[in-house]
């Protein structure tokens, strides 16, 4: 099976309109569904979905929840505790571990564990972002 995803033009505040790969799944969590689009990040370790996202997927803070600290650029964190879910890319649904954020201010990505495993992912030359399993 494979899945194309377009590239996505952007407006970045340093370099102007940019090109940046994205993808369309549906986020499942019980009778919970949500379509989003992701940013495809070969960089990010788990898959990042804020408050607002978590919250129509019916996630609550749990007393067994452990908040984590996580952190990409710069030297803050973000607080985050990790979930299950079903994400749904073209056909293919997957069991999947998520970052949720418990701020709003941070993009959705779609990061390495448990979705890189199972496909070749490729970006072609700006134009699209190609998913093979």
């Amino acid at each position: 099976m494979e899945i194309e995803f377009n590239f996505k033009e952007e407006q970045s505040r340093i370099f102007g309109p940019i090109l940046r790969p994205v993808a369309r799944i549906i986020l499942i969590n019980r009778k919970n569904e949500v379509p989003e689009h992701v940013y495809v990040d070969s960089g990010a370790d788990i898959t990042l979905i804020p408050k607002s996202v978590g919250e129509l997927l019916g996630f609550k803070i749990e007393e067994s929840d452990k908040i984590e600290e996580m952190k990409g650029i710069g030297d803050y964190g973000i607080p985050v505790i990790i979930k299950k879910l079903k994400i749904k890319i073209g056909e293919k649904i997957i069991d999947a571990r998520v970052a949720w954020s418990l701020l709003e201010d941070v993009p959705l990505l779609l990061g390495r564990i448990d979705i890189f495993r199972l496909f070749n992912i490729s970006f072609e030359k700006e134009k699209k972002t190609v998913f093979v399993d």
